[in-house]
């Protein structure tokens, strides 16, 4: 079937955070006197939604410091030099490319929305997404009930969808929206991750456009 809209995620995927991210996480361990560090692939190996699973993952315990807590010195420190992560490799190409096509496009993240909006705004892909759907908290839970609900609101058939990001959790909300998934190899989790749960997984973004055309 035609693929007449994309669903994009954007951290790992559109925008190439994930030396940062692993640098971030390291500075919060640091923060509050944990001894482990991660290098990036065992990064890739235990990041994932919801959030609050993954620090629980890494060591950190919410008695000692609650999640909120956490989330809350996270996103200090990574706000603080998120500036300076570029945009993935083609991703302007890609999605220049898919708009050719005309393939609406939508991003749908599990980051706070404004912070999306401005990330996208200051790479210049803003321009790109008919939408940009996140979330109203900091705590990244999941994206699912977002991605429905424009689902809902606009009518369009969600087989004709396609859900492109760089974790399980996209396979999970492409596969609770009834969309096909397409995995991106060169985000937050290894391509062994990515395998056990999408068919298709690419290794760079400009081969998408090939797929869908």
């Amino acid at each position: 079937m035609q693929t007449d809209l994309v669903f994009w995620d954007w951290n790992g995927t559109l925008m190439d955070d994930l030396d940062y991210s692993v640098d971030c996480l390291n500075g919060l361990l640091e923060e509050y006197d944990y001894p482990q560090r991660y290098g990036l692939e065992e990064y890739r190996q235990v990041f994932g939604f919801p959030i609050q699973d993954y620090y629980q993952r890494v060591g950190f315990d919410f008695v000692r410091h609650p999640f909120p807590v956490l989330a809350q010195s996270y996103m200090e420190l990574y706000n603080a030099g998120v500036d300076r992560c570029p945009p993935a490799h083609h991703a302007a190409d890609t999605l220049a490319a898919l708009r050719s096509l005309g393939k609406r496009q939508v991003l749908l993240s599990a980051s706070r929305r404004d912070y999306l909006i401005e990330q996208a705004r200051r790479r210049g892909l803003e321009g790109y997404f008919t939408k940009l759907l996140g979330l109203q908290d900091i705590y990244a839970a999941s994206k699912v009930q977002v991605g429905l609900d424009f689902l809902r609101a606009d009518g369009i058939d969600p087989a004709r969808c396609v859900m492109t990001g760089d974790t399980d959790h996209d396979a999970q909300v492409a596969a609770a929206m009834g969309a096909r998934c397409i995995l991106y190899a060169g985000g937050h989790q290894s391509r062994s991750r990515l395998e056990a749960v999408c068919a298709t997984v690419i290794d760079r973004l400009d081969q998408l456009p090939d797929l869908l055309s």
